[in-house]
């Protein structure tokens, strides 16, 4: 399994977005600009985020992105689900049915094994949120975290 590009860029998006003050918004093209995404494919991405209830559009010229939820309320899963569906990652394909001969195709031997790794996978999505990441990377970063909030205080739209 590999994760598309748009899950890690949507979640920085939304720490970034994390950052503004209550009434700011940023535009989403220093967003995608700040994580060197393409513009284009970048508001797709932002669109995805907004029919998921993770962030609110604000028209308009002074508009822009805010978070739209508490960050301890937005889980990386949620993110996830967003941005890449809520699809199961393995479907077998009929190879054991193949293999052997099989009458019925009815059972498939990585089945169950797939969807209990999925379920570890899907747990541990679910229990870090962007608050826990933004907690992590002020921690760990903070000279970082603070330039950051240095061009976010330039690009932020009031």
């Amino acid at each position: 399994m590999r994760m598309k590009t748009g899950v890690e860029q949507s979640v920085y998006a939304i720490l970034i977005l994390n950052m503004l003050p209550e009434k700011a918004v940023l535009p989403g093209e220093a967003i995608s600009q700040q994580l060197g995404a393409s513009p284009t494919y970048f508001q797709k991405l932002l669109r995805k985020l907004v029919r998921a209830d993770l962030i609110t559009s604000v028209p308009g010229v002074k508009g822009g992105f805010k978070i739209r939820k508490k960050p301890e309320d937005i889980r990386i899963y949620d993110i996830y689900v967003a941005v890449e569906g809520q699809q199961s990652l393995y479907s077998s394909s009929g190879v054991l049915h193949d293999m052997l001969d099989l009458e019925e195709d009815s059972c498939c031997l990585l089945t169950d094994l797939m969807e209990e790794a999925e379920s570890s996978w899907k747990s541990v999505l679910k229990r870090e949120t962007i608050a826990s990441l933004y907690e992590e990377i002020k921690v760990g970063f903070k000279p970082k975290v603070q330039e950051l909030e240095d061009w976010i205080n330039t690009k932020m739209v009031l």
